[in-house]
């Protein structure tokens, strides 16, 4: 899969931007501010309704624009799709495939496949759970686009069952009264246990990637793994951010989570009514990453943060490329050399340079290994032009 060309309309500082991209590896080369990542981010945004930068998709549409436009051709073997999206700040979204208007936004989601590097990669590794969870949910998306349906399910439960606890604790509501939150309960244990095992099934997949990636790109003989603390399991009930000794969930308990959610849900109902939140669920939980028997957070160091970081979306991409049925997902490293000491930059660009289209973002174009030989634009003021 590549893309073939993309065209922005009041996307981002892009008034009217028309690229033609070929396979292999594409280098965008500009100064900060100019426009390259804005161009990486419209092509994520398609494969994953999601931006690595922001949340949403306002900000995505130009200052003072009533809307943007995001076109993009893929080719995949010997067919074309295009893809329009239209961002509107008032109407509805739009979305139309070969011309062909689709009713759900959603359902975008496995025409583009795209895995992004970016220097904010090393949160994923370094900093809270919200950082992992939002890694894995954004990769799982791609291989189940229903699941994007799924989380937004969840979160609209979620804060449904968070309004009502708010409300009992400030009423002192107990007993019968309470009836409606044995309903929410139910929808909150359907579309949140199916997360819980979608995440854990992706876990298992990936981590022979990863070992894999890892050795490839570091230096060091460290063996990594990823092993999901679930706050399912056990007496605790912590808050987000906050550092715990949560139980590990296993692939052997994949069936019984529905179970282990309702047993949880029901022993900690007294102190989500005292606390006027939901305390246990997908959006508590958090995915340990490990170098030997030591968590990379806290006990890596900076060159091993990055090559974990690294080592995880070259993973993504591997299995992407394995178990998707449009061959490699586009690889798009966004300002990624410019962190990179001399050593991983030659092993990043080695991983990469067979991939079937890469798309880099530099500053300069000496921060690109030569070993990649690309086509290359240049970048100024939202507008593109090949070299």
């Amino acid at each position: 899969m590549f893309v073939k060309h993309l065209t922005l309309i009041d996307f981002r500082n892009h008034k009217n931007t028309e690229i033609s991209f070929e396979s292999g590896v594409n280098l965008l080369v500009g100064f900060n501010g100019q426009g390259k990542t804005n161009v990486v981010e419209a092509i994520e945004y398609v494969s994953t309704l999601s931006s690595h930068r922001v949340a949403g998709y306002q900000p995505l549409i130009k200052k003072d624009a009533s809307g943007a436009l995001i076109r993009l051709k893929v080719s995949h073997e010997t067919r074309d799709v295009i893809v329009d999206l239209e961002l509107n700040r008032e109407n509805p979204n739009q979305l139309r495939i070969n011309q062909s208007p689709i009713p759900k936004m959603r359902d975008v989601l496995g025409t583009v496949y795209s895995v992004v590097f970016a220097p904010e990669d090393i949160d994923i590794v370094k900093r809270d759970p919200s950082n992992r969870r939002s890694f894995i949910d954004q990769l799982l998306v791609q291989f189940s686009p229903r699941m994007s349906g799924v989380i937004s399910d969840y979160e609209r439960v979620l804060k449904q069952r968070n309004t009502l606890l708010k409300t009992a604790r400030s009423t002192g509501t107990k007993g019968s009264a309470l009836s409606t939150l044995d309903a929410w309960d139910e929808s909150l244990i359907k579309f949140g246990s199916e997360i819980v095992q979608t995440r854990l099934s992706l876990l298992e997949r990936i981590k022979p990637h990863l070992t894999e990636a890892y050795q490839a790109i570091a230096t060091t003989n460290n063996e990594p793994t990823i092993l999901m603390k679930s706050s399912l399991l056990g007496s605790q009930v912590v808050d987000d951010y906050e550092e715990t000794e949560l139980e590990y969930l296993t692939i052997s308990e994949l069936q019984k989570v529905p179970d282990l959610y309702r047993e949880k849900l029901s022993s900690v109902r007294n102190k989500e009514l005292e606390r006027g939140i939901t305390l246990i669920g997908p959006h508590r939980d958090d995915l340990v990453l490990l170098l030997g028997d030591l968590p990379a957070k806290g006990y890596a160091s900076h060159g091993e943060s990055w090559s974990y970081a690294l080592a995880l979306r070259l993973a993504s991409a591997k299995l992407l490329s394995a178990e998707s049925k449009t061959g490699d997902p586009v690889i798009i490293l966004d300002d990624v050399f410019a962190e990179l000491d001399a050593g991983r930059r030659d092993r990043l660009a080695g991983l990469v340079a067979g991939n079937e289209q890469v798309i880099i973002t530099a500053a300069v174009a000496e921060d690109v290994p030569s070993s990649l030989k690309a086509t290359v634009f240049e970048v100024s003021q939202g507008e593109v032009n090949r070299v």
